[in-house]
């Protein structure tokens, strides 16, 4: 407690009520949540099985438990609720599931899985119209996040086309999710929000298994998170959120930033405490923040970040001749300062605001033959042996899982064609049943040969032997005997292009069986198969965009992944007008949120930003000439060290030259300045 500055302890002691804490970048909001935690159980006597902190990804989480099992010193705190809302969502789900209709070893769903449901449902009338698909799968997403029901979307849809077919595809959609005993990712939230709405005695139970809740990223919540957030504080407020309105750059997916006026609306006794001392930036950068986003509307007064880590270099601003100079500029100013400030790769970042930007620069560092890492690289997860071994043990837990019952059906070979898994699957949908449970129905005689009929039978009853198996004996052991007995080592053999292959697909189904093996035997309570299949398959889906261990790497991401990340020595590239702000956004009028990404990027540097534009980009194939984004206007220029194409401006003229420089800049640009 004694390294909080006064604002946090502040927010530590506080608990005469709900607390919102307005937390700048930088300025220590894990510090607090995890110092509350740790409060709350030795100053107010809570039990630690009756706190609950939520925050959005599993490296976030782990870092909150670390730290908190850290402050704890070895003391009891076993039992403490750290996780994702989704994981909160599915230990509700889990324990409630007959209350929800669903039998126990129900379904995930991860994103694949639904477009390929989507995609079944809408075969008939879209064929392969990956548009429709996607803006249908998007929509009902939509729907989920804001708490609206399949019985309710047609109101919402209103006299729409589209959105009515997306109303009409909902119910649909769900109606196959809960005959394949399934859930999909949005569910994790919305099905505990409804229940709670429609089953007080549910809800009660839960508010008293849930005395003290934390929440991180608040800003970040959609609709369903805060009902959730609502239901389980109920009228007690015992909560403290914890986010920055200046950093919400999540609206694309659903996030609400109003839900901090929701907050003082149903909170009125609600306590607002702002942290502005960042520890991570010198006073330069935070100036330069500070200027940028002062030109966004705020729902709270504004927070002005300051420092004691000095005030810093200038904020270098490189404007280049194109694209390609850019990326070699770029590359070669970061070379240079490693050698001359004796650092390290890892300490360097390039941050951009779409992906396709990151070619160049990949390209760029591999001339030069210096390690890069691409934030959102290959999950492990996507691995198709991976996969294939995943799907096997969700049919173990749910047979109802036709996404996996057709992955691996046929994988190994077992003369299961297409054509027979059309038929089967035409049959269970005039059924109303799943793939597995129309398998052995006596009318699917009718439609598939004698032969056809007794081999997907055959596997079927696999499949009830194996699950059978699973819940008599040890789990894991019960994943080894499904690989023993698919000859899954001997098809990874045959299948792949050569040994080295083969081995390295052998290794990945071996770490999966070890990671398994590993989370049944960390578990504080009896887990079942399912419960390790569903535990494993959510970890995937929150994990496949955290990242990994970079090593002595340049990090390479887009603005959005870098969120909750810091480094030495920050590179923000292609800040032009149509990049960022992005042109979509422009035209969609989301300027605001446009400037908080570039205020996230900004507030990524530790020591050194450098900021870079082109006069020309080449787009659909030749390069045309771009503006300067209208966010360098909105920066100090005394603070700005300006170098046209290149060449680096002479101290003695930057100050006679600045405020010139940067009036003069788009129109410079647009006339083809550096051809």
């Amino acid at each position: 407690m004694a390294q909080l500055n006064p604002r946090q302890m502040h927010a530590v002691r506080h608990l005469d009520g709900p607390c919102l804490v307005l937390a700048g970048a930088g300025s220590g909001k894990t510090r607090v949540i995890t110092q509350k935690i740790a409060y709350l159980i030795e100053e107010c006597g809570i039990a630690p099985h009756n706190i609950a902190a939520v925050t959005f990804t599993n490296k976030a989480s782990r870092e909150m438990k670390e730290r908190v099992a850290e402050l704890m010193k070895g003391k009891n705190c076993k039992g403490i609720q750290v996780s994702t809302f989704h994981t909160l969502g599915l230990n509700i789900i889990r324990k409630e599931h007959k209350t929800l209709g669903f039998k126990p070893g129900f379904s995930i769903f991860d994103s694949q899985d639904s477009t390929s449901l989507v995609k079944e449902l809408l075969r008939r009338d879209f064929a392969d119209d990956g548009g429709v698909i996607e803006q249908m799968q998007r929509q009902i997403s939509r729907w989920k996040s804001a708490l609206v029901t399949p019985d309710e979307a047609p109101a919402e849809a209103g006299d729409d086309a589209t959105m009515n077919a997306a109303a009409q595809l909902y119910e649909k959609y769900q109606r196959a999710l809960k005959a394949y005993n399934a859930v999909d990712f949005d569910d994790l939230i919305l099905l505990p929000a409804r229940l709670f709405k429609d089953h007080p005695e549910v809800l009660e139970r839960w508010q008293n298994k849930v005395r003290y809740l934390l929440v991180d990223e608040y800003q970040d919540t959609n609709a369903s998170q805060y009902q959730l957030i609502k239901n389980l504080t109920g009228v007690r407020g015992a909560l403290t959120v914890v986010g920055d309105d200046d950093q919400s750059i999540y609206a694309w997916r659903g996030a609400e930033p109003e839900n901090m006026l929701l907050l003082q609306k149903d909170y009125p006794n609600l306590a607002v405490i702002k942290l502005e001392q960042n520890y991570r930036s010198t006073g330069r950068i935070l100036k330069a923040a500070n200027a940028l986003i002062k030109n966004n509307s705020h729902v709270f007064e504004d927070k002005n970040l300051w420092s004691e880590l000095g005030y810093g270099d200038p904020i270098k601003v490189i404007t280049l001749r194109n694209d390609e100079h850019e990326a070699e500029q770029v590359v070669s100013e970061l070379i240079s300062h490693k050698f001359n400030k004796r650092t390290r790769f890892s300490d360097y970042a390039i941050l951009y605001r779409g992906n396709h930007q990151s070619r160049l620069f990949e390209r760029a560092l591999r001339e030069q033959q210096v390690p890069y890492y691409i934030s959102g690289g290959k999950s492990f997860f996507s691995h198709s042996e991976v996969k294939d071994i995943m799907s096997y043990l969700r049919l173990l837990a749910n047979p109802d899982d036709d996404a996996a019952f057709l992955r691996v059906v046929n994988t190994p070979r077992r003369e299961i064609g297409p054509t027979t898994l059309e038929k089967l699957g035409n049959y269970a949908s005039e059924r109303g049943l799943s793939l597995f449970a129309s398998s052995f129905e006596l009318g699917l005689g009718q439609r598939l040969s004698e032969k056809a009929v007794e081999r997907v039978r055959r596997f079927s009853q696999w499949l009830v032997d194996m699950a059978d198996r699973g819940l008599r004996g040890d789990p894991i052991e019960t994943v080894k005997d499904v690989i023993r007995d698919v000859n899954y080592e001997s098809w990874l053999n045959d299948s792949s292009k050569d040994l080295k292959q083969a081995e390295k697909r052998l290794a990945n189904i071996m770490e999966l069986v070890a990671w398994l093996q590993r989370m049944y035997e960390a578990s504080t309570e009896e887990k079942s198969l399912a419960d390790l299949i569903n535990q494993m398959s959510l970890m995937d889906m929150l994990d496949r965009n955290d990242g990994d261990d970079v090593g002595e790497s340049v990090s390479l991401m887009t603005l959005h992944a870098s969120k909750g990340l810091e480094f030495p020595h920050v590179f923000l590239v292609g800040v032009e007008e149509e990049l960022l702000p992005h042109r979509v956004s422009v035209d969609e009028g989301n300027i605001e949120e446009e400037r908080r990404l570039a205020y996230v990027g900004i507030t990524r540097a530790q020591r050194t930003l450098t900021i870079s534009l082109c006069a020309r980009r080449k787009r659909a194939g030749e390069l045309q000439p771009v503006d300067a984004s209208r966010f360098l206007d909105e920066l100090p220029e005394e603070d700005l060290e300006w170098r046209g194409i290149g060449q680096k401006v002479d101290p003695e003229e930057q100050q006679e030259r600045g405020k010139a420089h940067l009036a003069n800049l788009k129109g410079m640009l647009s006339s083809g300045l550096g051809k």
